[in-house]
């Protein structure tokens, strides 16, 4: 039995998945953020559940069988790149990938069956990878996998699928381009100044699925004031078009000080997009709601932010 309604994934197996120290994706992002975690007491309000590892068949319900094979054959040896340069191969990389995907599909399982409401996976939200390619550190992209796994599971067709990660979610969002029933909402730096370089305010999705994808360009150094009123729009949308599940990705690379990016958020705003996401989710879909940690390469921003995020989603609204 849960004693609370918001559960956090933590273990060793998410943990791995990480390159080299010298690597922007190193093995202290899932550090900081536990032990952030535990200094602020989060345990007391929420359930701490392992890592799950997704089979193959649950991974090739989003990526194709020859990629997913191509992944286990370079994990072996721990050689080359999996893309032009940015996602290195590492001996075990099939096995921790495939943690991050199975955690997240646990939680969609846990948050059916009503044992809880919310689910946050800090080290998930990999959202670049492509059906048949890696891209941007993602080797497997979960994100896509769980909505795969909502429709083919539980026949869950209308998701949406927010992102304030500071990288437009490429790999989400093309992958469902043509697909209305995918509710997409990303907020992203402005791909002039920032990989991928997508997401374009008028990239509104194809053929049927024209208007169910709203991407919001933000320019560089965009703060908390710029963040809030662009949310607004957010809102609407979501209300507008409805949803049976709601996937949030908050990467903490949109938080001021990050090595990479130009955005300068506050926690504040991911802690503001988090709360206004569970009411959203009380109100169209029974609470349904995951959050998965995404980007972020300042350990500091990592630890303040997604603690934020958990303490809102563990609150009753």
């Amino acid at each position: 039995m849960s004693r609370h309604h918001c559960c956090v994934y933590l273990g060793d197996d998410l943990a791995r998945y990480s390159f080299a120290n010298d690597h922007p994706f190193g093995p202290m992002r899932y550090q900081v953020f536990a032990q952030e975690f535990y200094q602020q007491f989060l345990q007391e309000k929420v359930d701490i559940l392992p890592p799950q590892k997704a089979p193959q068949s649950i991974l090739e319900l989003f990526h194709t069988h020859d990629y997913v094979e191509q992944v286990k054959q370079q994990s072996r040896q721990g050689i080359g790149y999996l893309d032009q340069g940015d996602t290195p191969a590492f001996i075990g990389m099939y096995e921790a990938a495939s943690f991050v995907v199975g955690t997240v599909c646990d939680a969609v399982d846990r948050i059916i069956s009503n044992e809880y409401q919310h689910a946050f996976i800090p080290i998930a939200g990999l959202h670049h990878a492509r059906r048949h390619i890696a891209a941007g550190f993602c080797v497997y992209n979960d994100c896509g996998v769980a909505i795969e796994y909502l429709r083919n599971k539980y026949n869950i067709q209308r998701i949406a699928y927010i992102d304030i990660d500071a990288h437009h979610g490429d790999g989400v969002f093309y992958s469902f381009e043509n697909d209305p029933e995918l509710i997409f909402v990303d907020l992203h730096e402005d791909g002039h100044f920032l990989y991928p370089g997508t997401g374009a305010e008028s990239e509104t999705g194809k053929d049927r699925a024209v208007g169910t994808k709203l991407n919001i360009p933000m320019p560089p150094h965009s703060n908390d004031e710029a963040f809030m009123q662009a949310w607004e729009s957010v809102e609407e949308f979501l209300l507008k078009h409805g949803a049976d599940f709601i996937l949030l990705q908050c990467g903490a690379d949109s938080i001021k000080g990050d090595p990479i990016t130009h955005m300068e958020y506050s926690e504040k705003a991911h802690a503001y997009a988090a709360e206004r996401l569970c009411i959203l989710a009380s109100q169209l879909c029974h609470n349904k709601f995951i959050a998965m940690g995404g980007g972020g390469y300042n350990h500091r921003n990592i630890a303040k932010t997604w603690t934020a995020v958990v303490s809102r989603m563990a609150h009753k609204y």
